[in-house]
């Protein structure tokens, strides 16, 4: 409990001097922007084998899915983490050590991409289960560090000999190697202000429609963009990951107005600035 403390602490610490150091306002620097991880390639995972046919079977992950995923009549996707029997447990663990022991890097690259995304996803939904019941995936503050908290930062799987975190599938790997904003959509995070956890795994065919999907249904969910009286209020990934989106309010709006649909692209079109980021960590629990 001390040592929590002390972490939380030394993060506020951290957060109050950054406050003073960049200044406050429309000028200023977004906090949250400055303290997200920022894209560091992980140069041992750019290997790739262009003429590679081989495909990897996610088929198990599709068959968790169907089983324990359920969406809402409000559009979000939530699990049924407590109704996860021991059968499928085994199944989802028996599928991640299927995917640490694949030699990804013989790999094509439409099938490494799908494999990163859907490894992030089952070792996230196992995380949470080996910690359940949480109200929140931050309360699973397994990181290393004073300034971490959650579980992002900490080892969780070895795969070609080297030992692989959260932070590295996101932004070691995918966000560096691909270079896609489009991958925010596809990773979840188990919360309920996260973009949906697919209905079923992605695979290196059909991965640019997926991600396509992906965003659209985002942008134009109450979570991901919404406006209200003239005002524009979108998720906080749009603040932690800006430099995805354009590194400016101008930028996201222009990547929102790309994949808004209906009235939500009518108001966008008068739109020239972002009020405000807001995100939800409550988890993305069915009960």
């Amino acid at each position: 409990m001390r040592k929590v403390m002390i972490k939380q602490y030394i993060r506020a610490l951290a957060i109050l001097t950054a406050c003073v150091v960049t200044g406050t306002g429309a000028q200023a620097a977004s906090l949250a922007s400055l303290l997200a991880p920022k894209p560091d390639l992980w140069q041992h995972w750019t290997a790739n084998n262009p003429a590679s046919t081989a495909v990897i079977d996610h088929q198990p992950w599709t068959t968790f899915l169907h089983a324990f995923r359920r969406e809402d009549s409000d559009g979000i996707a939530r699990v049924d983490y407590k109704g996860v029997t021991k059968n499928a447990r085994a199944s989802l663990d028996k599928y991640i050590a299927g995917l640490a022991a694949t030699p990804i890097s013989a790999y094509a690259r439409s099938e490494q991409r799908a494999y990163w995304i859907n490894l992030y996803n089952a070792v996230t939904v196992r995380v949470v289960l080996d910690h359940y019941p949480v109200k929140s995936i931050r309360d699973i503050d397994t990181s290393p560090g004073f300034f971490s908290d959650g579980p992002w930062g900490a080892a969780q799987i070895s795969i070609e000999g080297q030992s692989v975190t959260l932070n590295d599938i996101e932004h070691r790997i995918l966000r560096p190697i691909w270079r896609d904003n489009r991958i925010h959509y596809a990773l979840n995070c188990a919360s309920i202000g996260c973009p949906n956890l697919s209905p079923s795994a992605y695979t290196g065919a059909d991965i640019e429609a997926m991600l396509g999907f992906a965003a659209r249904t985002y942008v134009n969910s109450p979570r991901g963009v919404r406006v209200e009286n003239n005002r524009l209020i979108v998720s906080q990934i749009y603040e932690w990951f800006d430099e995805d989106f354009g590194a400016s309010p101008a930028g996201v709006i222009s990547h929102l107005r790309e994949y808004a649909r209906g009235p939500l692209a009518a108001s966008l079109a008068n739109i020239n600035t972002i009020t405000s980021y807001e995100y939800d960590w409550a988890l993305n629990d069915l009960r």
